[in-house]
C-alpha cells in the first residue's frame, strides 16, 4: 500500500491550500481515511477523516468550518481542502488509511503516506 501526499506549501494567513493523497494497493472505496498533522514539538493529531462510503465525517474542532475533506473514489484520491489559514496550522500533515478503532479521538490507521509540509505565516 502506498499513499502519495502532495500540495503543501507556504502560504500567509487567511490563505487556501489543498492537499492531496493518492493511495494505491488497496480497496481504495472500502477504506476509511484520514489526514493528521505534526507540528514542532508537539504531537501528531487528527485533523480530519471520514468513513469508505463518506458518510460520517470527522474535524477537530481546530478545523471544523475552515477544511474540508473529499474523495475521488475513481481517482483513489482524497483531499484536504484548507481555508482561512492559521499560524496555527502550521505543521507536517500525513494521509492514512484503514481505520482500524471504532472512535474518531485518536484513532489509529493500517497505512500512512509521508508527510507534506504547510507553513503559514502571519
Amino acid at each position: 500500500v502506498q499513499l502519495q501526499a502532495s500540495g503543501g506549501g507556504s502560504v500567509q494567513a487567511g490563505g487556501s491550500l489543498r492537499l492531496s493523497c493518492a493511495a494505491s494497493g488497496l480497496t481504495f472505496g472500502s477504506a476509511d481515511m484520514g489526514w493528521f498533522r505534526q507540528a514542532p514539538g508537539k504531537e501528531r493529531e487528527i485533523v480530519a477523516g471520514f468513513t469508505w462510503s463518506g458518510g460520517i465525517k470527522y474535524f477537530a474542532d481546530s478545523v471544523q468550518g475552515r477544511f474540508i475533506i473529499s474523495r475521488d473514489n475513481a481517482k483513489n484520491t482524497v483531499y484536504l481542502q484548507m481555508n482561512s489559514l492559521k499560524p496555527e496550522d502550521t505543521a507536517v500533515y500525513y494521509c492514512a488509511a484503514g481505520r482500524t478503532t471504532s472512535s474518531w479521538h485518536n484513532p489509529t490507521f493500517n497505512y500512512w503516506g509521508q508527510g507534506t509540509l504547510v507553513t503559514v505565516s502571519s
